[in-house]
């Protein structure tokens, strides 16, 4: 068997264009080896088994990886907790008036239903990769420098019962996944000093939260504690919440959480994150402290790349120590693979699973269309969410070739019958063609209601394409078909940001 030749075209396994997923069988029978069942090992095991391969999956965590076990669900599942009790903030504009609350939060029973959901989910996904014949083996892999017969790649799986197993195989992959960065003078100690991983063990309701990190997990953490009745104090080392995502969007979050309560100091860095006796005490880098019962650290994570024998097995590794890849998922060893956030691209589930489903469709010969991040959507979980797909609106401000336009929610019937205050929807679309590049949704649901936006994107549809769309009257999805409507006008889009207001328009809007 010999390597396929490095992809050159958009069809980059040279299988003909349009043949369907699954059809091949071209190395029907070949061995696959993944190390980490997160969501890019274990698609990457289901695609490769329905291609007819020999899979066996190693991971010694549990089926779903972090993303299941301790990141995306568990986080999420608290976040849906907050969000039933923000659901209610606006019950009395509603017309709906209560003289006592008829509910109490109990973080332990969250906790308790985070867990067992997590567990659940975990469980679900090794059922199904075991049903699909692949061979699951609790442990760690480790790739070895030799090569086996006819050039195979050698993986010595570390079991945890004990003792080593050597597998061979035709292909690997490494979807290893990361861990939260420590800071020196901020090490988590999972009691009052904690990582997003731990946050689920607490037994008593934090007094007062520190978040240190304004990012997606600062941010989404930050206010779903709040949400829950938690006095939270959110350090930011920038001049803003959600420094990397787009500014009109990170405006409205910020202002929903100082409205909401909570305390944030921006341009603050944190120096370091001490044990009190009582709970804790960070110290800022201008000298300043701020204390609390509990302190979250959230800045960042870093890619799960040692001990596992890459560079001497000649995989690339950036300075950060991500796996380097091509859009095929190729790092630059022989029949090594790499998927998920031990890769440099994107920190998503949706992109993990889809890196290890490409590298097992083109490993295996079947058609396969290189990752593209421009049509990936991204959402983060705060309240409301903000959802985004494509062009930014940095890459306008940076000289892009586009026009934008934003529909504020407080213009939309459906948001002003449910009470929604807060949130946008913003399209931006190429000068000269109109199509439409790039969306951002800020709303309750955003992550839903972003759908029609990428598929907008990924078909190349213009403004006129999406304007001509019927939608439900009266419905969130009208804004954006209104947006693409104001798109047509080809409008300027300093002018449009510029008259931006999002709690004080309230021009009627169009039918439908």
């Amino acid at each position: 068997m010999t390597e396929s030749p490095r992809p050159t075209g958009p069809t980059a396994s040279g299988a003909p264009k349009g043949k369907l997923p699954g059809a091949s069988r071209v190395r029907s029978g070949s061995r696959v080896v993944i190390i980490g069942g997160g969501p890019g090992g274990y698609e990457a095991a289901l695609t490769a088994s329905q291609l007819g391969a020999v899979v066996t999956l190693v991971e010694d965590k549990g089926m779903g990886g972090s993303a299941v076990l301790t990141d995306v669900v568990p986080s999420k599942t608290l976040i849906a907790s907050a969000e039933w009790l923000h659901n209610v903030e606006s019950a009395d504009r509603l017309g709906i008036v209560a003289s006592d609350k008829p509910w109490q939060v109990s973080l332990p029973a969250i906790n308790k239903r985070i867990i067992d959901l997590a567990t659940r989910q975990s469980h679900d996904i090794h059922e199904r990769v075991l049903g699909q014949g692949v061979d699951i083996l609790n442990g760690k892999g480790q790739i070895l420098t030799e090569l086996g017969s006819n050039g195979t790649r050698l993986v010595r799986a570390h079991l945890a019962e004990g003792g080593t197993k050597d597998l061979e195989a035709e292909m690997v992959l490494i979807a290893t996944g990361a861990t939260p960065r420590e800071l020196p003078d901020a090490k988590p100690d999972g009691e009052r000093i904690l990582n997003w991983t731990q946050m689920y063990n607490m037994k008593d309701e934090p007094e007062h939260l520190i978040v240190v990190g304004s990012g997606v997990t600062g941010a989404e953490f930050a206010g779903a504690y709040m949400g829950i009745g938690v006095k939270v104090t959110l350090i930011s080392s920038r001049d803003r919440v959600l420094p990397n995502e787009d500014p009109d969007a990170a405006a409205v979050i910020e202002k929903v959480f100082a409205r909401r309560g909570m305390t944030i100091l921006g341009r603050s860095r944190a120096e370091s994150v001490k044990r009190t006796e009582n709970g804790v005490i960070v110290t800022l880098s201008d000298g300043r402290t701020v204390e609390g019962s509990h302190c979250l650290m959230a800045v960042g994570s870093t890619p799960n790349t040692e001990g596992i024998g890459l560079e001497e097995a000649g995989v690339a590794l950036t300075d950060s120590g991500h796996i380097i890849v091509d859009k095929v998922s190729r790092t630059t060893a022989f029949r090594v693979y790499a998927a998920g956030d031990v890769t440099g691209s994107l920190p998503l589930a949706s992109v993990a699973a889809m890196q290890g489903r490409i590298a097992m469709n083109h490993s295996l010969g079947d058609y396969v269309e290189p990752l593209e991040v421009s049509k990936v959507t991204s959402n983060i979980f705060t309240a409301p969410e903000i959802a985004h797909v494509g062009a930014t609106q940095k890459m306008c401000d940076e000289g892009l070739d586009a026009v934008v336009t934003i529909v504020p929610l407080t213009r939309n019937p459906r948001a002003k019958m449910q009470g929604m205050t807060d949130g946008f929807v913003k399209l931006i679309a190429d000068s000269s063609t109109r199509v439409v590049i790039g969306g951002v949704v800020v709303a309750p649901g955003a992550s839903e209601y972003i759908l029609p936006i990428a598929l907008a994107v990924t078909a190349r549809m213009t403004a006129d394409d999406v304007a001509s769309v019927f939608t439900v009257y009266p419905s969130l999805s009208g804004s954006i078909t209104e947006a693409a409507r104001q798109l047509r006008h080809a409008v300027d889009a300093t002018h449009i940001r510029q008259k931006f207001e999002p709690h004080v328009q309230e021009t009627p809007p169009a039918v439908g």
